[in-house]
């Protein structure tokens, strides 16, 4: 268990630890894993419970390659967007959380395939473009195929996506359907690139204050979930 209130250095090394031990035969069930561990290991100290409302697991896909549900679905979110094949899209690849609709990516009504055709897209979905610009990405970057850029990408360390005080905060939406009901204090995302160029990214959404020093120790627990993504893929290959 780890206080998400008051994450140690100690904490950082641990919770790395295990996260890069979860195993599983698809990277959808590693993410599964990461996402389930999460949401049960961080705790309030003092009550014992669940610091996390919710946490997920994202990860852009090429609109091409997207299974057809999840491009009709893309298409029916942005129905005026133009999609190709090259578009990316921000998939939601695992999710756990208080509610039984939050458990399972097929169950989202929102978050299964959100198309990023462009900066102006991104408009739409204000969280996803703050999230790119405090982990110091831009679209553009997601979009190149040229394999100098995605192997930079690949190496890079990133920041981290904090909103201290979600309430009222432009970046998080449903405020009125979300925030305010669930009690939802800050909210944390961390992630990085893929070595194919796709960005993956965690969000926890916390019934507790995130402290800045908590936050930034997320970067090396967006490492950490890398690890044991790509483990999976090398399962499959061996």
């Amino acid at each position: 268990m780890y206080d998400l209130t008051k994450f140690t250095l100690a904490d950082m090394v641990r919770c790395g630890r295990e996260l890069r031990r979860l195993g599983g035969s698809s990277m959808a069930e590693v993410a599964d894993a990461v996402v389930r561990h999460l949401y049960d290991e961080l705790r309030e100290s003092e009550s014992g419970r669940r610091a996390c409302v919710l946490v997920r697991l994202f990860k852009t896909e090429a609109f091409g390659a997207l299974s057809a549900e999840l491009r009709a679905f893309a298409r029916a979110l942005m129905p005026s967007a133009p999609l190709d094949a090259q578009t990316k899209c921000l998939t939601l690849l695992a999710t756990a959380g208080d509610e039984q609709a939050w458990n399972s990516p097929q169950t989202s009504k929102r978050h299964r395939a959100i198309p990023l055709p462009g900066e102006a897209a991104l408009a739409e979905v204000p969280m996803i473009a703050q999230l790119l610009h405090q982990l110091g990405l831009k679209l553009s970057d997601l979009a190149q195929a040229h394999r100098e850029i995605i192997k930079d990408l690949d190496q890079k360390t990133f920041n981290v996506f904090h909103v201290p005080i979600a309430r009222s905060s432009p970046f998080i939406p449903a405020q009125a359907e979300f925030v305010m009901p669930y009690g939802i204090e800050s909210v944390l995302g961390f992630g990085g690139v893929l070595p194919e160029g796709n960005l993956y990214a965690v969000i926890l959404f916390a019934r507790v204050t995130i402290p800045s020093a908590t936050a930034a120790m997320f970067r090396t627990i967006a490492l950490n979930v890398k690890m044991a993504l790509l483990g999976s893929v090398e399962a499959r290959a061996r």
